[in-house]
């Protein structure tokens, strides 16, 4: 039980450090000038447009637990599952273990509105099960359109990829949805019977997920210079691998492990520009709507205990003679 305990924030802080470490060697003579002078040179219409990548993403992350609640049968209130969502996912992408912060905030939410334990597991299960399937999606796509695109890794990536990897990836993706609508059967494991989802579930989860991801990517793609961009395609594909390696490293933020991947990734480009750009990704992605949710908690657990609290309307009654 300890060693469960301290395992993942014991690789988290590895992690932490030996990409500081080789971020620093990446990065030796940047300066904060030649830092804000890229922050400067960032345009007011692509701050606009990094806003409104911002937006399509957290729209796109209430459509996981909107999907994941039409599997379940159940119907919820959309402005409760939108801010629900977009707490959950602005408080785990900060604090890292999405699984168990996102987890907490959304047992309270939604068993307010009388989802069983059970039923809130199965929805966390399937947003998380969303998300890989749009990376996988994606991922498949850009390995076909920049079959190369691993070659900028160097040694970081123990693996190379090609087209034929892509389409393999997008072969497995159609046996998912050939599955959902051939009507796979039910698999029960013990208490758990695990329902295969619908072609209503699973059409949705090829759009929600993809839309996502490809408005967290908008966000470092719109704030970074022309001089040396190679392109959204490019862009998507180093943010896919980025993105999903800090959440397997449960590295809050993913710090230093964005930084690290997107510099080594883009080496014809400055990396004062990169750094730049992941800086406003943190603020836009991270910490406006992390600083947002934290008073969206604050409101509802107040909710919460008023409800279960109400207030003594006789108190301080004055009673007539």
């Amino acid at each position: 039980m300890t060693l469960k305990k301290y395992f993942w924030p014991v690789v988290g802080a590895v992690t932490i450090a030996v990409s500081a470490w080789l971020l620093y060697k990446e990065l030796r003579g940047l300066s904060l000038e030649e830092l804000g002078e890229s922050l400067a040179a960032i345009s007011t219409r692509n701050w606009i447009l990094c806003g409104l990548s911002t937006l399509l993403a957290y729209a796109a992350l209430a459509g996981y637990d909107r999907i994941a609640l039409m599997h379940l049968g159940r119907k919820v209130n959309w402005l409760f599952i939108t801010i629900c969502s977009f707490t959950t996912y602005a408080l785990s992408h900060n604090v890292g273990a999405s699984v168990v912060s996102g987890g907490v905030v959304r047992y309270r939410a939604y068993s307010s509105r009388g989802l069983t334990p059970a039923e809130i597991g199965i929805l966390i299960a399937l947003c998380s099960f969303t998300f890989a399937l749009g990376t996988v999606l994606l991922a498949g796509i850009v390995l076909i359109l920049k079959p190369h695109i691993t070659e900028r890794f160097g040694d970081l990536l123990p693996v190379t990829a090609s087209s034929a990897t892509g389409y393999v990836v997008l072969a497995l993706v159609a046996l998912y949805v050939a599955g959902s609508f051939l009507k796979m059967r039910a698999l029960t494991i013990g208490p758990f019977k695990i329902v295969y989802p619908s072609p209503r579930v699973v059409l949705p989860q090829l759009i929600i997920a993809p839309l996502e991801l490809i408005g967290a990517a908008g966000i470092i793609y719109f704030a970074l210079p022309e001089a040396g961009n190679p392109g959204f395609v490019v862009v998507l594909g180093i943010f896919l691998l980025s993105f999903s390696a800090a959440l397997i490293s449960h590295v809050p933020g993913g710090l230093g492990v964005l930084e690290l991947v997107f510099v080594m990734g883009l080496p014809d480009m400055d990396p004062a520009d990169v750094i730049a750009a992941l800086l406003v990704f943190r603020l836009f992605y991270l910490l406006i709507p992390f600083a947002i949710a934290l008073v969206v908690i604050l409101l509802f657990e107040r909710s919460q205990f008023r409800a279960q609290h109400p207030p003594d309307i006789e108190r301080g009654k004055q009673h007539s003679p």
